[in-house]
């Protein structure tokens, strides 16, 4: 199968669907992560065209730990907005991934640009198989199923279907150390243990089945519902 995780943020999914993806890449399907926008605003010392270029550097590297194809939409971090560009772009992007089924963000995460993203992305899903919509990459022949990944935190969320990650919470932590001028930041802006922070949740997800670690998602309540748990790994 072919999956696409959209992230608004460098270090998003793998902080929300890192794990699973990493069992997806692992039971051969075909993973793509799509990041929105490019970080410019996250660093206390760097210039704006400075720490994204890092932040690019970073996605990178933790989507090649996992075998997985990058697309770097770019837009300005803390100014993502829903309008004619911006989805055409995210149309685009998603025909490139084909996917069978997306992670997308949720309606009530904590930060804007998450809530945006998840909006466009969600909006896009039958947009991506309409011909007269034109972009670089052709229309999709099937609308993808839509998965919703948890909320920072955890909250305000409530599960559908829960993942063991057990096997996999290494790998998903690599990524995340992946993306160091993140943990700066964080540490700058929050005084947080960044990959401590991320942990927490997993664990008391899993602790929800009987696992150490967990990662957790709803199905997108609306029409048409084109799959389901089944597709998870």
């Amino acid at each position: 199968m072919r999956v696409l995780a959209i992230g608004a943020h460098p270090d998003d999914v793998e902080a929300l669907c890192g794990g699973t993806l990493a069992k997806c890449a692992a039971r051969g399907d075909e993973v793509t992560i799509m990041i929105a926008t490019n970080g410019n605003v996250g660093s206390p010392t760097l210039s704006r065209e400075e720490i994204a270029e890092i932040r690019k550097k970073e996605a990178e590297a933790s989507a090649a730990l996992i075998g997985a194809d990058l697309i770097w939409l770019g837009f300005d971090d803390e100014f993502l907005f829903h309008d004619r560009s911006t989805r055409l772009a995210f149309i685009n992007a998603i025909r490139r991934a084909n996917p069978d089924f997306m992670f997308v963000h949720g309606p009530n995460d904590y930060h804007p640009d998450h809530r945006i993203c998840g909006e466009i992305a969600i909006d896009c899903r039958i947009p991506v198989t309409v011909p007269l919509i034109e972009t670089e990459y052709p229309p999709m022949e099937k609308i993808p199923h839509v998965f919703i990944m948890d909320n920072i935190g955890s909250i305000g969320f409530e599960p559908e279907v829960y993942v063991d990650i057990t096997e996999t919470i290494e790998t998903r932590g690599q990524m995340l150390k992946c993306h160091a001028s993140q943990d700066i930041w964080l540490k700058h802006v929050y005084g947080m243990d960044y990959i401590e922070f991320l942990a927490r949740p997993a664990a008391m997800r899993g602790m929800a089945i009987g696992v150490k670690y967990a990662e957790v998602f709803r199905s997108l309540p609306m029409y048409p519902v084109s799959g389901g748990p089944h597709l998870l790994p």
